[in-house]
This record gives structure tokens, sequence and C-alpha cells, in this order.
């Protein structure tokens, strides 16, 4: 799938030992666009987790293996890749007004080559949200919605599905996956 076999390893055993332990999560960032279509580079797992769950998570990523590194707030592999885990709740984007939802809300999760991964609108929108809080990230996350907008020619019909603070972003980027210069 991602062609990168340790970020595949390290996905699967996150999923499988939450799984086990009956903790709901899902698959964002990177790695959700590449399982959505668009094969891109990624280097990390970013995991969306309930804050309540936060206890029970650490030391369950530590039994596979997986080492916490408090400076970078990120678990690591024994191969280097990091694991980051995303709260639901927490603001999609710095100063954004939609928050990221639970992965226990069957709505927004789908679960893709066996893995539980967010929906492409709770995906888009949260790539338009952390694109829109940070000019750091807008040029990647932008990109990548313009790739899935691509991959699954996507039209502004689909803006309905996304936050209405997002729809402008995503009525725009839909314009320049088309190739159209002028609104």
């Amino acid at each position: 799938m991602l062609g990168n076999q340790p970020l595949w390893e390290t996905a699967v055993a996150v999923h499988a030992v939450l799984s086990e332990a009956s903790i709901p999560h899902a698959i964002l960032g990177g790695v959700a666009v590449c399982l959505h279509g668009y094969q891109r580079n990624t280097m990390d797992v970013d995991w969306l987790v309930r804050r309540d769950d936060l206890e029970q998570i650490h030391p369950l990523l530590e039994s596979v293996g997986l080492v916490f590194d408090p400076a970078s707030r990120e678990f690591r592999s024994p191969g280097g890749i990091p694991v980051q885990l995303v709260l639901a709740g927490d603001r999609e984007g710095p100063g954004q007004s939609v928050f990221f939802p639970s992965p226990d809300d069957p709505k927004v999760v789908t679960v893709i080559e066996g893995l539980p991964v967010l929906t492409l609108a709770a995906l888009i929108q949260s790539k338009l949200a952390c694109g829109k809080g940070s000019l750091r990230r807008t040029h990647k996350d932008f990109a990548d919605v313009v790739e899935l907008i691509a991959v699954h020619k996507l039209d502004g019909s689909f803006a309905p599905r996304l936050d209405k603070s997002v729809r402008p972003e995503f009525k725009e980027l839909v314009r320049h996956a088309r190739g159209d210069s002028h609104p």
C-alpha cells in the first residue's frame, strides 16, 4: 500500500494493540491520504484518539516496542517511524472553528485495507482546517486536498459534506484541480 514497509508495519502494530484493547482510533494525515488513493511520501503515522484513552494508550504502544519522546511529543518505532497522537475534540487547526471528531463516530471513520481511517470528507475537512490555521502547513495540506479532489473526481457538490468554515477553500481548490484559473 504505502511502498514503505516499516511505516505500514508500524501502522498495523498500533492498530492491532489498540483494537485488542477496544480503544477507538483512526488514521489521519499523510497515511490516510495514501489510503484514500493519492500516493505520496509520508514518514509518520498520525492516529486520532480520545483524550480519555491516553493513559491506557501509552503503555499499550510501549508494549509493542514504541518509545515515547517527550521533547517531540511523539512515539517512535524501533525502526524510527514517528507515531503521533491527535486528540478528538482539539481544534483541527490553530484558530479554526472545527474540531477533530471522535474516532468512535461511525460517520467519520471507514475501513481501508483493514485499518480504520477518517472518511474522505473528514480527512479533507481536517486538511483544509489545518492548512488554513498554519501557513507552514498550507501548501502541503492544500496540495493533498487538490490531489484527493483529482483522484476522486470531486466537484463543488462535495462541499456540503464539509464544515461551512472550509467550503470556500474547498471550492477554490476544486477550480485549481480542474485547471480553471478564474472563479
